[in-house]
């Protein structure tokens, strides 16, 4: 599979990247890393005549120790430099943990956290090459008017199927946005819209420019737990991260956060999971009901070659599993 035409342009600002996104506006793609765009262009799900490489915006690159305590993280950071930064790693290891695990050390160096925040969601229907798709008939994401999925629906389940998200939700992260009308700041978890089409409150002029981090969730203790095909480069089929605020002396829990991704078509904070745990000393029965209202939460279909049953099996273990090793 060979990419379609286009043309490339290559800001060296933000303020010429968001002039760019106006005037090509509907026949545009951003590429950060492009590790998730360029293979779907490759299998023609995008043919843009125009593709903005953001790389050069040096501005939107880093991590920053705030004044507050907080940190802020540039959206074309790579992974792996959050895989690698001691700060991130000391004071939000839930997405220390959730970075290091996105596909291998190569994709991490190309793959951004804003990148990571934006992907694309992912469908067994959806993600083929032309050939493939046109045998089926295509689908309701792409060039078609039938779900194969849930037939007769005219609601796409296509999955989120990115690491960090729920890392993030987990930590009440916000993120910056910025088009022509300025900057808008908001919380991640009222950035997405659980359509497997529609995916993001993001007009076509905007870009996602940066993460920040609350000093309120430095220290908490995380884990993040995965399940894939194979265990070094794929996308989740389920994953759960969990943030907890422990009581140093009692290790009582004090405040959580519990997140799931790939099993719906937006990651999704798990609801009540925090009055589960608040003020419990998490052990195997309490991380057994989490784990039972994580499952509750994950709607998986047939996106994937795996099961819906036992992805949202593994919903429950994984987030046992993360509230337990998060609890230690």
């Amino acid at each position: 599979m060979s990419l379609p035409g286009f043309q490339l342009l290559r800001p060296r600002t933000l303020e010429e990247a968001i002039e760019c996104l106006a005037k090509h506006a509907g026949d545009v793609k951003v590429v950060a890393g492009g590790t998730d765009l360029l293979p779907s262009m490759k299998q023609k799900l995008f043919t843009p005549q125009y593709v903005l490489d953001l790389r050069g915006v040096t501005e939107l690159r880093g991590i920053k120790k705030n004044a507050d305590g907080g940190v802020t993280i540039g959206a074309l950071t790579p992974l792996s430099m959050i895989e690698l930064s001691p700060v991130i790693r000391r004071d939000y290891p839930v997405l220390y943990e959730a970075a290091r695990t996105v596909a291998s050390p190569v994709i991490r160096n190309m793959g951004t956290i804003g990148g990571n925040i934006c992907l694309d969601t992912r469908c067994l229907w959806y993600n083929q090459s032309l050939t493939w798709r046109k045998s089926c008939g295509f689908c309701l994401k792409k060039d078609g008017d039938l779900c194969h999925v849930a037939p007769g629906g005219k609601f796409c389940w296509a999955a989120f199927s990115g690491d960090t998200p729920p890392a993030l939700l987990c930590l009440d992260a916000e993120i910056e946005v910025v088009g022509p009308d300025g900057a808008r700041t908001t919380p991640l978890r009222e950035f997405y819209v659980n359509d497997g089409i529609v995916r993001l409150h993001l007009a076509p002029d905007e870009i996602v420019t940066r993460v920040f981090l609350p000093a309120s969730a430095a220290g908490w203790r995380g884990s993040y737990q995965k399940l894939r095909v194979r265990g070094s480069i794929d996308y989740p089929l389920a994953g759960v991260a969990v943030a907890l605020k422990l009581e140093p002396r009692s290790r009582r829990v004090e405040d959580a956060r519990v997140a799931i991704t790939a099993v719906n078509p937006a990651p999704h904070l798990v609801k009540d999971a925090d009055v589960q745990l608040i003020g419990t000393v998490a052990d195997d029965g309490i991380a057994e009901k989490v784990g039972e209202t994580a499952a509750r939460t994950a709607k998986p279909l047939t996106t994937s070659a795996l099961t819906p049953e036992y992805r949202r099996e593994m919903v429950k273990v994984f987030a046992k599993r993360a509230v337990l090793a998060a609890a230690i």
